[in-house]
């Protein structure tokens, strides 16, 4: 019996098939599977071997076309959450970084950034303190951090009243210099057991009148 020939899809026109038989399947590109679980564990790695595996298939003729392009997105995916991430640790430390010293300009920052020597518009409200106004020292201001003591970085939580108590060891007259008035009062600033928990390990004592203060209270 003479060799046929067929026109279904995958066959050449121009060769002849014996009947049963049909050309072998394309392979699967190995760098195309790769690349998917290359991109949830490395990101970048699975952005590369899916370009690569993807050339691959596209020269070679093989499978996988699909796996290379999942690789691609998984990859840029996972980067796109790590690059979030280092963004917002990086924001964090900044956010905590201790000011240079007196600032030029009024801001707002984190209680944890005070320094010995900030000048404070005003003294925020009883109760947990998180942003303060910093003002320049020269300008009209009405509290100024006089002490400051930082707790150990792995120390346990020893309890409010303890850290209370030792905050308060650096918060005395003492602090203050021979100009400063006799109607400042003097307040503790302790971590408090949730921003504990979040690292905060900065005792604070500051100086407070309710009227504007000269522009330095240290002695």
């Amino acid at each position: 019996m003479p060799p046929t020939s067929s026109t279904d899809p995958g066959f050449a026109s121009e060769t002849y098939y014996a009947p049963g038989w049909q050309p072998a399947t394309p392979r699967v590109e190995p760098l195309a599977v790769a690349s998917v679980p290359a991109g949830v564990v490395l990101g970048p790695v699975g952005i590369g071997l899916g370009a690569a595996g993807l050339s691959r298939v596209r020269a070679r003729g093989t499978r996988g076309r699909g796996l290379a392009v999942a690789g691609i997105v998984v990859g840029a995916l996972v980067t796109a959450a790590w690059a979030g991430g280092m963004l917002a640790w990086w924001q964090g430390e900044q956010a905590r970084a201790p000011l240079a010293g007196d600032v030029d300009a009024p801001r707002t920052v984190h209680a944890v950034q005070l320094v010995l020597g900030s000048c404070l518009g005003t003294l925020p409200p009883d109760g947990a303190v998180s942003e303060v106004l910093v003002v320049p020292c020269a300008d009209e201001h009405r509290a100024q951090v006089v002490a400051r003591t930082d707790l150990g970085a792995d120390e346990v939580w020893p309890g409010q009243q303890a850290v209370d108590r030792r905050v308060a060891r650096v918060c005395t007259p003492e602090a203050l210099g021979a100009d400063a008035p006799d109607d400042v009062g003097l307040v503790v600033w302790s971590p408090t057991e949730a921003s504990w928990r979040d690292g905060d390990r900065t005792g604070l004592c500051v100086a407070a009148s309710a009227d504007p203060l000269p522009a330095d209270l240290l002695g």
